[in-house]
Parts: C-alpha cells; sequence; structure tokens
C-alpha cells in the first residue's frame, strides 16, 4: 500500500517546504513519506508504518496492529496521519505526536491511536538509527539483563494443559499462562466441547457458573504436578460481574497464582479498585485500554496490579514511557500484551521499555514461524525463557516488503469468532 510521495513535496525551487513550528527548521532532513504496510504471514494481519526521510535510506518502522479493523488503521495512517507528518523534522516526537492526537479533535480509540503508534514508534527507530544506538538507551540504558517472558499452555483438558506447560518449563519457562476447555466452544485461549449443552437452546454455549466452579480445579492440578517453583497465571478474557471476579480470586488464593488477567470487561473498570481490594491475587488489566488517561486512572485510582498495555492502542511508545514513569511512582507493574497479533516491531518496542524500567513484572510473549522471520528481520527470539532487544541501532528489526507482499492480509473476521462465544441460553459473551 502506497502513501504520499516525496515527489509531491517539493516547492516551485525543488527544496522541501518549511513544516511545523520554528525551531523545525535547524537543518535539512525531513519526513518525507508515510505509509501503512499490511502482511499477515501468520494468518493475522500486521500493520507496520514505514516512515522514510530526505537522508537516503534513513527510514524507521513503527507497529499499527489493531488486526480486527487493520483497514481502518491503513486508512487513518495514510490520508489523515500522513499529511500531518510529512515536511517535519523526524527529532521532534513529542510535538508530532501530540500533533497527531489533537489533529482528529476527537481523540483515542484503537484505530486512531494505532495509527498514531506506527508514526510515532517509527520516530524513535529513525531516533535510535541517527544516533547509534538501541532505543533502550535512549530511554536510560538497561535495568535487568534480559526480559523474563510468560507463554501459553492451553488444551481440552486439564491434563493435556499441563502436558504443555510441561513442556514449556523443559524449554526454560518459568511463567506460563495457564487455560483449558470446557463443555461447549466458547472457552477462552482453548480448544472447547462442541454440543456441551444438548438440551439449551445454544447446545456449544459457555456456561460462566461452571467456568468459575471448575477453574479452581485446573490450579490445583497444576501446583500438584508442576511444585511451587513455576509462576502461573490465567486470562478470564474479560467475562466476569465484579462479583464473580472476587468470588474466583479467592478460590484461586491457595494456588499462589502470579496474576489473573482481565477479570471483568472494560465498561466496567470503575469497579476495579473495589475488585482489587478484595481480590487476594493480583490483578493484571489494561490490554482493551484504548486511552492514556483511562490508562493512568487504573494506575492512580488503585485499580490494578500489573498495567497490561496494548502499547500501540495507547498511542506508541511516547505516552506508554510516561505510563510506565507513573506506574513505577505508584507501585504498580508491567506485563505488556505482546501475542501473535503484534508485530515483531511491536515486541522490540515493547522490550525497549521492560528492559529500561525498574516497573516490569512480567511480558508476554510469542514464538513467530518461519515466514514471519523470513518478513521481519531481527525478529526477537526467546532463549531460555528470556527475550533480549537488539543492540543495532534503533528497534533492530527490519521489514523485507518484498517478502511481506507474499503474505497478503485475508479479512480476519473476528466478528464470527465473536459470535460464537455465547450462553447455553443463546446470549451473547464477551470474547
Amino acid at each position: 500500500m502506497t502513501g504520499h510521495h516525496p515527489d509531491r513535496l517539493l516547492d516551485a525551487t525543488g527544496a522541501l517546504p518549511q513544516a511545523g513550528p520554528p525551531w523545525t527548521h535547524r537543518d535539512r532532513l525531513r519526513i518525507t513519506r508515510v505509509r501503512a504496510i499490511v502482511t499477515a504471514p501468520e494468518g493475522l494481519p500486521l500493520v507496520v508504518v514505514r516512515v522514510d526521510t530526505s537522508d537516503d535510506g534513513l527510514h524507521g518502522l513503527g507497529c499499527a496492529t489493531f488486526t480486527q479493523r487493520y483497514e481502518a488503521v491503513v486508512a487513518a495512517v495514510e490520508k489523515h496521519v500522513a499529511p500531518l507528518v510529512i515536511g517535519r523534522h523526524p527529532a521532534d516526537i513529542e510535538d508530532i505526536t501530540r500533533l497527531v492526537h489533537y489533529s482528529s479533535y476527537w481523540r483515542n480509540g484503537p484505530v486512531l491511536n494505532n495509527a498514531l503508534s506506527g508514526v510515532d514508534q517509527a520516530l524513535w527507530d529513525i531516533a535510535g538509527k541517527r544516533a547509534g544506538l538501541p532505543v533502550h538507551e535512549l530511554l536510560g540504558g538497561r535495568t535487568r539483563a534480559a526480559v523474563e517472558v510468560y507463554t501459553h499452555a492451553a488444551a481440552p483438558t486439564v491434563e493435556a494443559t499441563l502436558d504443555q506447560a510441561e513442556e514449556f518449563i523443559a524449554r526454560g519457562y518459568r511463567n506460563v499462562r495457564l487455560q483449558t476447555g470446557q463443555p461447549g466452544v466458547g472457552a477462552y485461549g482453548a480448544p472447547g466441547q462442541p454440543g456441551g449443552y444438548p438440551r439449551s437452546p445454544y447446545p456449544d454455549g459457555w456456561d460462566v457458573e461452571r467456568y468459575v466452579r471448575s477453574t479452581p480445579a485446573l490450579f490445583a492440578a497444576a501446583r500438584e504436578r508442576l511444585g511451587q517453583g513455576i509462576n502461573l497465571m490465567h486470562d478470564v478474557h474479560s467475562r466476569l460481574t465484579p462479583k464473580q471476579a472476587v468470588v474466583l480470586a479467592r478460590a484461586l488464593e491457595p494456588y499462589g497464582l502470579s496474576f489473573l488477567e482481565d477479570v471483568i470487561a472494560p465498561e466496567h473498570y470503575d469497579r476495579l479498585p473495589e475488585v482489587r481490594a478484595a481480590s487476594p491475587v493480583p490483578i493484571a488489566v489494561g490490554e482493551q485500554i484504548g486511552s492514556v488517561t483511562d490508562a493512568a486512572r487504573l494506575v492512580k485510582d488503585g485499580g490494578v496490579d500489573l498495567l497490561r498495555l496494548h502499547t500501540s492502542s495507547v498511542g506508541g511508545l511516547t505516552p506508554t514511557r510516561k505510563l510506565v514513569a507513573l506506574a513505577e511512582l505508584c507501585g504498580v507493574r508491567t506485563a505488556f500484551h505482546s501475542p501473535g497479533d503484534i508485530s515483531p516491531v511491536g515486541v522490540a518496542a515493547n522490550l525497549a521499555v521492560d528492559i529500561s524500567t525498574p516497573a516490569f513484572g512480567f511480558q508476554e510473549s510469542h514464538e513467530y514461524n518461519d515466514a514471519t522471520h523470513e518478513v521481519f528481520t531481527g525478529t526477537p527470539v526467546v532463549q531460555d525463557g528470556h527475550l533480549t532487544p537488539s543492540e543495532e541501532p534503533g528497534w533492530g528489526v527490519g521489514l523485507d516488503e518484498k517478502a511481506a507482499a507474499q503474505f497478503p492480509p485475508t479479512k480476519f473476521l473476528h466478528e464470527s469468532w465473536a459470535a460464537r462465544v455465547r450462553r447455553p441460553d443463546g446470549g451473547l459473551e464477551a470474547p
């Protein structure tokens, strides 16, 4: 997909136009082109923004992946954001990101913030390349040698889930999120059992009460089989009421979970402080937040133990580093969202923050397939349960556009998946 061509930017003298406030005119370096590139090497559309400059070969990459609405993000980048950015000096990251943020008047949301994130992260990539430094050194350098990550064990039965967990542990992971199937097809993160409720209006339904009663048995079996030396997590995926969330958290207390994730829907986040106060298990929330203000409110108001941002949904590295500083001051830790629908560029951005902040708690990980490594050179690789950021200037991740073109996106029908998650009575449930 193409954006604005630099030839359109030249004025009558053949020079780049003067754009932005007067302090940006200190030298001739300018942003000349901004475009979105979509590729799906694992079947999930990944959106990456490329920002080119007037210095031939100097460009940056940023993650703008909102898989479920990727076409809207592409349109926002190329039709609305690019004209604001082209002609600016790439060093003015703070001013440019504020301009993009304010420019739509109605602000925030995952579409606009992912578009902003793509540009913001690309500018940080350029900043690192200009300085000859990895981005984490621009953020203050290392506070740890490497980033310990967690992975997902998920299967139709408790036994099969724990089999997976043992395989991950044998490969060096000490942090494992456990999900297991239930009757019906709506179990989050694990295959379900179709036809689980044959006498109900929706035989493939998912029963929240059964889920609350049965989940503690998964972790009882996990502690018996895996022992106490492994950190365990679980994702509710926003499906409980505040009271149900407290009941589940208290039932899980004996098994020492490192966190319980997304216990209630984002529409009810005003109730999180009371849920967290009543929960003996740390609460991790944040991947569905599309506003810096909402994320800051969670931290300030005591609604979260671990801030679980999808960093591109709040606008990229610039707002994320501010939120992480707030988290550090408030005693909150990070646990950034990073499944397969975040590009390797986004992973590199997460790692730059993880490695440089004392507020680090946990980092979700995904092991990319060979096709992704072909498309994204320098894709971070998990080794013995750890990720290490590149020491190359910028993110250290490149994009082979010819390889990317071999994996065009297809329409990701998130709507079809969401519509399958229903209660046995047919009522729609959060996916």
